[in-house]
């Protein structure tokens, strides 16, 4: 009997395996959030201290994500997953015990907690970048959905299991527990036998690596409409982590298992929406979807605003949680796809960048907006900015257009080898590199070769080059020089590694254009210290 289409990526067993460890260290982060949240409102019940809490977990994301991102992809990134679940291990294992000891303080759980957030920010970027190591591209959308599932599955039993514990055993048992789970993800890492990638081209250094992955991300358009697209749908959908404790508390009137049960139920909610994914997919474009689900985010918001009583409040959190899922998925796996392998970890983490750091200015927003017009105004407020905000953006690209076949067969320009002299001068990172084409067009078709040229900016941005330009001769107009500049020898020498097919028909396109027998003639050359 064949599976069903939601969990056809566990038929990869190293996905299968990952995949089932981190749910186990998922559960321990959400029993490890819980207890931290809870044990606030004791140590200091106010709600900007509250919101807090949710920001120490998120801003170590807004400051670490791109060189976190940068380290993953010039890193063997099964070593760096591992260093960073033993950071996040120790961690927690301190948390546990000076809490144990009576020894913790709100500003010292505050501390804790965004150290637990560093090691998140060192993962969330390399585990990403690592799933399509696991499944073959065409199983990549729902292995992000299973993950994403899997995430929130542990929503569903880590915040309820969270809250037993803290009921029976207190925050301190809590935080162990926290520490046990991260031994199972060691574990399943220590016996993925990881392939490493073949790459003969020159390492990136950690600095120049995280400038390319920035330029990368400018230059494409996919890249830029996921990640405003999905800074604003985070921030208009963060309310709810700051203020949700202060609703069971205050408002409610429920104790710390109610709490653990209305996390639990927006875990629920995410767990059933992603069984009715796949066929959502099927019917709405990735725009579409993220539209829909983010518009029902907001609505969940203003029904938890408008909610007296814990049934109707549970059931908002369940809206919630699977309208969350579809959206938060289905950005992710448009972060994934739209990034090239070799830039795929700080594209991510760019990525995560500014979702978290979004998410963290909205549960500040939230706690200060709570404090000022009250809890269910604040709720109402970014419920309707977030379905706004959905309808206002839906214009930006989330997937790139489909790629015509190219209708030439010409071969790109290619300059001639380097002078044997010159060699001993060109190993290196030092000294930047001119690249040139020059082109000879029929004045009819200048405007067609002006548009396929702006294409091919994008494509040498890219592929790293730090500025682009295009002269045209004063004096013969059918003349055209490109000029492109890379930082150093070893990223000329990346750059053709870092094309895709579309790229080389996008390059392709261009020398179409040139006059009938002739040629572009490419050039390079090296800065010189004068």
């Amino acid at each position: 009997m064949p599976a069903p289409a939601a969990f056809i990526p566990f038929r990869h067993a190293v996905f299968r395996t990952l995949w089932f460890a981190t749910l186990v260290s998922n559960i321990g982060g959400w029993v490890q959030s819980t207890g931290a949240g809870w044990l606030m409102t004791s140590l200091s019940p106010s709600p900007v201290m509250v919101s807090l809490v949710q920001v120490a977990a998120l801003l170590p994301v807004f400051l670490l994500a791109l060189p976190a991102g940068a380290l993953a992809d010039i890193m063997d990134r099964r070593r760096f997953l591992l260093m960073t679940q033993f950071w996040i291990f120790g961690t927690a294992l301190l948390l546990c015990v000076l809490t144990g000891a009576g020894l913790l303080g709100p500003w010292g759980l505050l501390a804790l907690t965004f150290c637990i957030g560093v090691g998140a920010a060192a993962n969330f970027p390399a585990f990403a970048a690592t799933t399509p190591e696991l499944v073959p591209r065409t199983d990549l959308v729902q292995a992000i959905v299973l993950n994403a599932m899997g995430f929130n599955l542990a929503r569903a039993i880590g915040p309820a299991l969270g809250g037993v514990v803290l009921g029976w055993a207190g925050a301190e048992v809590a935080f162990g527990l926290n520490a046990a789970c991260f031994l199972v993800l060691i574990t399943a890492l220590f016996f993925w036998k990881r392939v490493p990638e073949q790459d003969t081209t020159p390492k990136e250094r950690l600095l120049p690596a995280i400038g390319s992955g920035v330029r990368y991300v400018l230059a494409s358009p996919v890249m830029r409409g996921v990640i405003i697209r999905s800074t604003l749908a985070f921030f208009a959908g963060s309310a709810v982590w700051a203020l949700l404790p202060l609703i069971v508390r205050f408002r409610l009137g429920l104790g710390p298992s109610a709490f653990g049960l209305m996390l639990g139920a927006m875990g629920v909610g995410a767990v059933a929406a992603s069984f009715w994914l796949p066929a959502l997919r099927n019917r709405l474009s990735r725009s579409a979807t993220v539209v829909a689900c983010s518009s029902g985010v907001g609505a969940s918001i203003i029904l938890l605003a408008l909610a007296q009583h814990w049934v109707l409040a549970a059931i908002a959190m369940l809206l919630y949680g699977a309208f969350w899922l579809g959206m938060t998925s289905t950005l992710s796996a448009s972060s994934q796809l739209g990034a090239r392998p070799w830039v795929r970890a700080r594209a991510i983490g760019l990525f995560q960048v500014c979702t978290f750091g979004a998410m963290a200015a909205g549960t500040v927003l939230g706690g200060v907006g709570a404090e000022v017009i009250g809890i269910p105004a604040t709720l109402i407020a970014f419920g309707v900015t977030g379905i706004v905000l959905a309808v206002a953006v839906r214009h930006l690209p989330l997937e790139a257009p489909p790629s015509l076949p190219s209708a030439t067969n010409l071969a790109e320009p290619q300059p001639e080898a380097p002078a044997a002299e010159l060699l001993p001068a060109l190993r290196g990172d030092e000294g930047r590199v001119l690249e040139s084409v020059r082109y000879a067009v029929p004045t009819a078709s200048r405007e067609a070769f002006l548009r396929s040229m702006a294409e091919v900016r994008g494509v040498r941005l890219r592929a790293g080059a730090i500025v682009w330009r295009l002269y045209e001769d004063v004096a013969h107009p059918e003349r055209y020089v490109e000029l492109w500049a890379v930082r150093s020898w070893s990223d000329h020498l990346r750059e053709q590694s870092r094309l895709s097919e579309a790229d080389h028909a996008i390059l392709a396109a261009a020398v179409a254009f040139q006059i009938e027998g002739t040629k572009p003639e490419a050039e390079r050359f090296v800065q010189l210290s004068v």
